[in-house]
């Protein structure tokens, strides 16, 4: 192997592992973000007055 292929071998691993490592990144976001639920919206809250009895 003469100078030239070794360069495009390194070059081409180093894509490679890029890609390996951008692939790894995505599926832990996805199982980091996937497992973050949105709550129930609170339900409506109707005003009611309270008695006051200052006897």
């Amino acid at each position: 192997m003469n100078k030239t292929e070794q360069v495009i071998a390194n070059a081409l691993a180093v894509v490679a592992s890029c890609r390996a490592e951008r692939e790894r990144d995505a599926e832990r976001r996805k199982r980091v973000f996937g497992r973050i639920d949105i709550g129930l919206p609170l339900p409506a809250l109707k005003g009611t007055q309270l008695t006051l009895d200052l006897h």
